[in-house]
């Protein structure tokens, strides 16, 4: 396991250069001076030369390229063009909110999503696999961002139940559940659709083996048999689609914190596109694209839990 995780690690290095690149390029690729349009179409030429050397512009792509990996390297992420600020220090303001969104959002997907799909698999064809279907088609089908103006007008404005922006309190606790309650049910339920899918699908196919009939034949508990037997055995490609959820999660809560004006990377994401706050679009790409990177990486190491037959020594 120990080599495995470790040439993972190594592999992680050639996709983080080629990520580092494309980030790097962002400042060519867009249209217009990007100190002209951080400054504004008013700012004197002074400013914006004054900008342009801060940036480092006048230097050659490939001279800013190796100097922007060289800081990063040494945990400097450059200012932001906006107040001046270290992008890493905002950075880390910013990414506990979005991982406490996330972390809440997946759990919120899981607890609907397995207990429907496994319920739904077992009652086949009966009024509990086609009300569960149905709820899975319902938030398939429903963005996240309109589920979110909605629970908004539900539960804040016509019931004053939840706040309706921002975040405060301390975590895990009342005031903190009521700010996080409706972003994470925005986040997670329609997630929740398309896994509570896979666990009928995957469920459906484990309970038809023979080892499943065979256990029911020796008198086991059917309860033992779904949970115990079947269940662990069906976790594969319902891991496999987790994983793929998770990039899907953190991308997602750019749209929901910019709705529910979450102080997280999200919104922190748009507001820099907004304003062409390179630096601190360059350093929020980059630590999305390594948490992608790391939950893959992860997946793959769950898999030898749940089936002993994977190995990877």
């Amino acid at each position: 396991m120990y080599k495995y995780v470790i040439r993972r690690l190594l592999v992680m290095v050639p996709v983080l250069i080629g990520v580092t690149i494309v980030i790097s390029s962002i400042i060519y690729i867009a249209p217009g001076n990007p100190a002209r349009i951080a400054l504004g179409a008013n700012a004197n030429p002074e400013a914006v030369q004054a900008l342009e050397q801060q940036m480092g512009l006048h230097k050659p792509p490939h001279v800013r390229y190796i100097e922007w990996v060289g800081n990063i390297l040494h945990g400097d992420f450059g200012e932001s063009i906006r107040g001046g600020r270290e992008v890493s220090a905002i950075i880390a303001e910013r990414i506990v909110p979005t991982i406490e969104l996330a972390v809440v959002a997946m759990i919120i997907t899981l607890v609907i999503a397995l207990p429907l799909g496994v319920i739904s698999a077992v009652k086949q064809y009966t009024w509990a696999d086609n009300l569960s279907m149905l709820f899975a088609i319902f938030w398939i089908s429903m963005p996240s961002f309109w589920l979110g103006l909605v629970l908004i007008l539900v539960f804040s404005v016509r019931f004053n139940v939840f706040p309706t922006s921002g975040l405060n309190g301390a975590i895990f606790s009342a005031t903190w559940l009521s700010y996080i309650a409706l972003p994470a049910i925005a986040t997670g339920t329609r997630r929740a659709g398309l896994l509570t899918r896979m666990t009928r699908s995957s469920m459906l196919e484990i309970l038809n083996e023979d080892y499943i009939r065979t256990a029911r034949g020796k008198g086991i508990g059917e309860a033992a048999v779904i949970y115990t037997h079947a269940m662990k055995n069906a976790m594969i490609p319902i891991i496999t689609l987790i994983g793929l959820q998770i990039p899907l999660i953190f991308s997602g809560t750019v749209i929901i914190e910019t709705v529910f004006s979450w102080p997280g990377m999200g919104r922190l994401l748009v507001n820099a596109v907004m304003a062409r706050n390179y630096p601190v679009i360059q350093g929020a790409v980059l630590i999305y694209s390594i948490i992608v990177i790391v939950s893959n990486l992860m997946v793959d190491i769950t898999y030898s839990y749940f089936d002993p037959r994977i190995s990877y020594d």
